[in-house]
C-alpha cells in the first residue's frame, strides 16, 4: 500500500506542475543601462558574474542614488532582500550567453522581467539591447 500512496502523490504532483508553472505572473519590469560604476562592487572590486552586475546596478539605483541615463526605477529591487536574491532568481530564469557577455562588458541596456506569484519574485529573464 505505501507504494500506491507514493504513486498517487507523484501522479498528483505531476498533474499540478503545469498549473503551478502557469500561475507565474510578471511581478515587475525595468530597463537599465549597465554603466562603469555597475561593474564594480562597493569595495572597488571588478564583478565577474552577470547577476553581480545586475544586483550592483539595482543597489546603485536604489541605495546609493548612482543612476545612469536610461535607468528606470522598480519597486521590487528597492528591497535589499530582493536584491540579495538576484543570483537565485537569475539561475532559475533565463539569460542568453551573448547577453551575459554584453552585461560583463558594460554599456549594455538591459530589460529585466521579474516573474513570480503574489508579489514574490521567483526568477528573472534578462534581454539586452545594444
Amino acid at each position: 500500500m505505501p507504494s500506491l500512496a507514493r504513486s498517487a502523490a507523484l501522479a498528483l504532483a505531476v498533474a499540478l506542475a503545469p498549473v503551478a508553472a502557469a500561475a507565474q505572473q510578471l511581478v515587475g519590469e525595468y530597463v537599465a543601462v549597465i554603466g562603469p560604476q555597475d561593474l564594480y562592487n562597493s569595495r572597488g572590486e571588478r564583478l565577474t558574474e552577470p547577476w553581480q552586475i545586475l544586483r550592483q546596478d539595482r543597489a546603485n539605483f536604489h541605495r546609493f542614488g548612482r543612476r545612469d541615463p536610461g535607468d528606470e526605477g522598480d519597486p521590487f529591487f528597492a528591497d535589499a532582500n530582493n536584491r540579495a536574491a538576484m543570483e537565485r532568481m537569475l539561475i532559475g530564469g533565463r539569460i542568453d550567453p551573448a547577453a551575459a557577455r554584453a552585461i560583463l562588458a558594460g554599456g549594455a541596456m538591459v530589460v529585466v522581467r521579474i516573474w513570480g506569484q503574489g508579489g514574490r519574485g521567483d526568477y528573472v529573464t534578462v534581454d539586452v539591447w545594444r
